[in-house]
């Protein structure tokens, strides 16, 4: 099903964050040795250092030409990859911003932070438009649904506020992790909200209610990443247990689990980051063992 491809190699520090390149064959890392890296998946090497940044990046993000980065220090960079060039720097959030996320439809960016806000900027000059108190601690999650209408964002207190994009109202609180809310995902087919915690549980929300459906106990510790395969139905979760594991979208059976414990390749510390490419050919997964690991899905062994 997924077969390591390649290591690589080139971080000197913990790799908190990870995003594909609207050009095919490139993708961007980030984290505590203050450098946003890009990589070539053609030759499976390092390529260059974008861009140097004054301390630790928490979340990538790429939209259109751009690249967004949030830092420990509350600051949000805008990189235009198309003149190579930093396009805007600013202090979005007093605390770090944990997640950035753009929604297409509304010509909107969203970051989330260690502040509990939320702040809502305009994809046209950067601007901010809001700013929504959505709780007295960290907003570490975001994810938009498919519709593009509601935004969950998982939260430090163990809840999911799922917020109203139109007008930003809160519509739901969902209670039901006993720990932090550290990683969210909607399905692709727009039936349900994953959720996933520090006290390594995967939930399952149905839509349009987000009734509770399911309860998996999924990894051992925190599940930091939650990642849908874009065309088949599957999605793979990555752990501070150091493992990677692919479940069935439709019958959420565990098929796989990538990990040295389990005698596969794996990383050697928290797996902290996942993403598939666009075709779905690869799945790349980052750590705290400074590692990238490339991995080749194989369907015929499906």
């Amino acid at each position: 099903m997924l077969k390591h491809l390649k290591s690589l190699t080139g971080h000197q520090n913990p790799v908190y964050a990870l995003a594909n390149s609207a050009e095919e064959g490139i993708f961007y890392t980030a984290g505590n040795d203050k450098g946003i890296v890009e990589w070539s998946l053609d030759k499976m090497t390092f390529h260059k250092v974008l861009l140097h940044v004054k301390t630790s990046v928490y979340s990538l993000h790429v939209y259109n030409d751009f690249l967004f980065a949030g830092l420990r220090n509350g600051e949000l960079i805008v990189y235009n990859l198309k003149t190579q060039a930093l396009a805007a720097q600013f202090q979005a959030h007093e605390k770090p911003v944990f997640d950035v996320v753009a929604v297409p439809s509304k010509e909107e960016l969203l970051t989330a932070s260690e502040d509990g806000t939320v702040a809502v900027w305009s994809l046209k000059d950067f601007s901010m438009l809001y700013r929504i108190r959505v709780s007295a601690d960290t907003v570490r999650a975001i994810a938009i649904s498919t519709d593009a209408k509601h935004a969950a964002l998982g939260c430090k207190d163990g809840l999911i506020r799922i917020y109203d994009l139109l007008d930003y109202s809160l519509l739901y609180v969902l209670d039901k992790h006993s720990l932090p809310v550290t990683a969210v995902q909607y399905s692709p087919d727009g039936k349900y909200l994953i959720s996933g915690s520090r006290d390594a549980q995967l939930n399952f929300w149905s839509l349009p209610d987000y009734e509770p459906r399911h309860t998996i106990p999924a990894h051992m510790y925190s599940v930091y990443g939650i990642a849908f395969h874009p065309s088949l139905p599957y999605f793979a979760t990555a752990s501070q247990d150091k493992s990677i594991k692919i479940w069935g979208s439709d019958d959420l059976k565990l098929y796989k689990i990538l990990s040295l414990e389990k005698g596969t390749e794996g990383h050697t510390h928290s797996v902290n980051k996942l993403v598939w490419t666009a075709d779905g050919k690869y799945l790349l997964s980052t750590g705290d063992d400074k590692l990238v690991i490339v991995w080749n899905w194989e369907q015929q062994n499906v």
